[in-house]
């Protein structure tokens, strides 16, 4: 009997997939745009930017914390959303990284 093949990625490419997955809808890049922009925003003003609905709003905005892209402070009643932009640098030099490996012929690893 074969045994299942089990496969194994780094985890610097499941960190990658992750992030490519968090950015794979046309909102959340709207969002990254808007904090781009403002610097500081709240939900409502998020909100108020896109054609969706306050809860479906805050669902890419979780989304978009949860892999870190954005950060959130909470100021009773309101929550602050911002870019964190270390993690923003860190992501951008590792796809810069990724793609010349991949289509330019490098050899390095991620």
């Amino acid at each position: 009997m074969a045994e299942p093949k089990q496969e194994v990625f780094d985890e610097k490419l499941e960190r990658l997939a992750d992030i490519a997955k968090a950015l794979s809808h046309p909102a959340r890049l709207k969002i990254l745009q808007l904090l781009w922009e403002a610097d500081t925003c709240v939900c409502g003003e998020i909100v108020e930017s896109l054609p969706l609905a306050q809860p479906t709003v805050s669902q890419h905005l979780n989304e978009l914390k949860r892999v870190g892209l954005i950060t959130a402070t909470r100021d009773q009643p309101k929550t602050y959303y911002c870019l964190n932009r270390e993690v923003i640098n860190e992501v951008m030099a590792a796809w810069s990284q990724f793609l010349a490996s991949v289509f330019i012929g490098g050899k390095k690893s991620i």
